[in-house]
């Protein structure tokens, strides 16, 4: 059974990312095939579409048939490696890159996946299930020092030490979701940012994203277009930065006359956020920020 979904800002996307019909696109991020079916309906027959996905699930369960696109199940980290692999013509060819980070859908609305706090099981949290590493292990394995890392950097919590002391002094007793619900009795807030740190630090995401970002350039051509959505600050901050600098470390690097040496335009680098009519139709715009810059 296919699982669809309402993809977010797909109209802002699609009337910003495809400027060739013929052109060749990628979707770093597949998920349930929202973005995608958009971006088929506007390329040509000569288009090609090239997805990323590292949940081998989402592309068994919404593949699309279709000549034009080809799937690679794999982390977006490790995007122009794997390009170069299949067809080194499609490096410094491509005329749009896509990502709707986060977690898809399908993911949170799979109970045994262990993403969301609506459903009671395991502990994972783990977009690629060939990784050890999930959730749980990190709650039963991670020392006080670590535990406070991943909260602070990844939760933006104040006072990490109250969190991670009181994992600490319970994690025996700690196996599901709900068992880490029941432990903070928190707001919704709270315990959001609680398993957004842990997901994060599971998947590496901030670092998986730094990789997309400094790879991109070497794959989109002159006037080729970056769309990035984002849900959260950390995000949200590196992908801005990025768009500004050209580097992931947000560091403005100017020539002798002043000017700017990023690589992407300046002029056309845009910032759309979510709107009534967006999050009435589909609640999980609610946090998203649309990022899109142009190659120079």
């Amino acid at each position: 059974m296919k699982y669809f979904h309402k993809p977010v800002f797909l109209a802002e996307v699609l009337e910003h990312l495809i400027y060739d019909i013929n052109g060749i696109y990628i979707d770093t991020t597949f998920g349930s095939g929202g973005h995608a079916r958009g971006i088929l309906k506007k390329i040509s027959n000569k288009g090609k579409l090239i997805a990323f996905d590292q949940d081998q699930f989402s592309i068994l369960k919404n593949k699309i048939c279709d000549k034009r696109i080809i799937f690679f199940n794999a982390n977006f980290r490790n995007i122009k490696q794997i390009l170069k692999d299949y067809n080194k013509q499609v490096l410094k060819n491509v005329s749009g890159i896509m990502a709707d980070l986060g977690v898809s859908s399908y993911q949170i609305d799979t109970p045994q996946r262990g993403f969301s706090i609506r459903f009671n099981n395991i502990l994972d949290m783990r977009m690629d299930l060939s990784k050890n590493k999930s959730a749980l292990n990190i709650i039963k394995t991670y020392s006080f020092e670590n535990l406070n890392n991943i909260f602070y950097k990844y939760g933006e919590f104040k006072n990490p030490k109250r969190i991670s002391r009181k994992i600490l002094l319970n994690r025996k007793f700690i196996n599901t979701t709900f068992d880490l619900v029941k432990l903070f009795k928190n707001n919704i807030k709270f315990l959001s940012r609680l398993f957004q740190a842990l997901r994060i630090e599971v998947n590496d995401e901030i670092n998986a994203l730094k990789k997309l970002l400094k790879q991109s350039i070497n794959l989109l051509k002159p006037g080729g277009i970056l769309a990035i959505i984002s849900y959260h600050s950390l995000e949200d901050r590196l992908v801005k930065n990025f768009f500004k600098s050209g580097n992931i470390h947000g560091i403005i690097r100017s020539d002798n006359k002043g000017n700017n040496l990023s690589q992407f335009k300046k002029r056309f680098t845009k910032r759309i956020c979510h709107d009534k009519k967006e999050i009435s139709k589909n609640n999980r715009a609610t946090s998203a920020i649309l990022r899109i810059t142009q190659k120079i």
